[in-house]
C-alpha cells in the first residue's frame, strides 16, 4: 500500500504495534557492563624540583632517594656546576625496577641525564660508554660510576668530574 499523506497513515495504523511470534527475539539476562580499564599515566616520586630538566638516576634499595653522604657529595658537585638540587630530579631507580627509559624520558623530559652506576640503568636504555658524555635522543647523557665506586677512589672521581664538566 502506498500512502502519500503521512497523516492518513495514522488512520490506517493504530498507535499500538504488535510483534508476531516469529519476529520476537528471546530476552536474555541483563549483563552488568564491565568497567573500562583506565590507563594510568606514570607518576614517579623524585627529589628536587626539575627546574632545569636535569635528571639524575641513582640506585639505593635501602634509601628513599639517596644516601646522606652521597647526597652531600652530589650537592657539592652540582654547586660547582652552578646547579642546585632544585634544578634537578633525583630519581631512585631501585624503587621503580620496571621503569623503562621511554617512561622516564616521557615523564621527566630531561635535557641532561646523569646515570650513576650500572644498577641505575633503566630498562631499554641500550649500551652506553662508561664516563663518556654522549647524546641520547637530544639529551646530553653521562653514564658514570656510582657514589659507592667513587667515594674512596680518586681515579674514579677524577674521570667522573672531567666528564661532568662537559655535560
Amino acid at each position: 500500500m502506498k500512502i502519500e499523506n503521512p497523516i492518513a497513515f495514522s488512520f490506517i495504523m493504530p498507535d499500538e504495534l504488535y510483534l508476531l511470534n516469529k519476529d520476537k527475539t528471546p530476552v536474555t539476562a541483563y549483563k552488568e557492563p564491565q568497567p573500562v580499564a583506565e590507563t594510568q599515566s606514570d607518576n614517579f616520586n623524585f627529589m628536587g624540583g626539575n627546574k632545569k630538566s636535569f635528571l639524575i638516576i641513582v640506585h639505593y634499595p635501602e634509601q628513599k632517594f639517596i644516601d646522606d653522604k652521597h647526597f652531600t657529595a652530589l650537592e657539592s658537585i652540582l654547586k660547582r656546576l652552578d646547579f642546585s638540587v632544585d634544578d634537578t630530579a633525583i630519581f631512585n631507580r631501585a624503587k621503580y625496577a620496571d621503569a623503562t627509559i621511554v617512561q622516564l624520558m616521557d615523564f621527566f623530559k630531561p635535557k641532561k641525564l646523569l646515570l650513576l652506576g650500572q644498577p641505575a640503568l633503566p630498562i631499554g636504555i641500550g649500551p652506553l660508554t662508561l664516563n663518556k658524555a654522549q647524546q641520547l635522543n637530544d639529551c646530553n647523557t653521562l653514564f658514570s660510576f656510582s657514589f659507592y665506586e667513587m667515594m674512596d677512589n680518586n681515579e674514579n672521581k677524577k674521570a667522573f668530574w672531567e666528564q661532568m664538566k662537559q655535560l
